[in-house]
């Protein structure tokens, strides 16, 4: 039988609820930011500007293993101008794929405080805290977790609201 939440966590709900949405769509957009980053990086062959498996392949016509140079990194304020696709391991002013990377790394940390924070205080089972988890990893997952949670945090509350209104009209 599921927990219920507490009595007095109810007040909360709403605030946790909204600070797990926030957290949600932001992580989830640098975890897409991320993944262009590292599209660009890993599977742009530089050499001839064309998309390619990550890391090499075998060349066709030798039989050998071809390792392919890194594709690039964005830099932002170099000699290059605002904003600049540089090769990677040539960027002389800011880093924006480093700065990307380590932005969604903290938002993620910040992201699975709000998770863990609605999951206490909804009392879910482990397995809602694991897909919490795991949307801040999946790209695109935790658009799908936060509006499917979200939707039943909010059919929690209008049954609480309900309820209260039942009571108060039997007064």
């Amino acid at each position: 039988m599921p927990l219920a939440p507490r009595a007095a966590d109810i007040p909360r709900i709403p605030g946790a609820l909204k600070f797990y949405k926030v957290m949600s769509f932001i992580t989830g957009g640098f975890l897409l930011l991320l993944c262009a980053e590292m599209i660009l990086k890993y599977c742009i062959d530089i050499r001839t500007n064309s998309f390619v498996w990550p890391g090499g392949m075998t060349n066709p016509e030798t039989g050998e293993f071809v390792f392919f140079e890194p594709g690039y990194e964005i830099e932002a304020f170099g000699p290059n101008g605002f904003l600049a696709l540089v090769p990677s391991d040539t960027v002389e002013a800011i880093n924006l794929s480093l700065g990307i990377l380590v932005i969604h790394g903290w938002l993620y940390v910040i992201y699975l405080f709000a998770g863990f924070r609605i999951w206490s205080k909804m009392r879910w089972d482990f397995g809602k805290l694991f897909f919490i988890a795991l949307g801040g990893i999946i790209p695109g997952l935790s658009f799908y977790v936060e509006a499917k949670y979200a939707k039943l945090v909010d059919a929690f509350l209008e049954t609480q609201n309900t309820a209260a209104a039942t009571q108060g009209e039997a007064a």
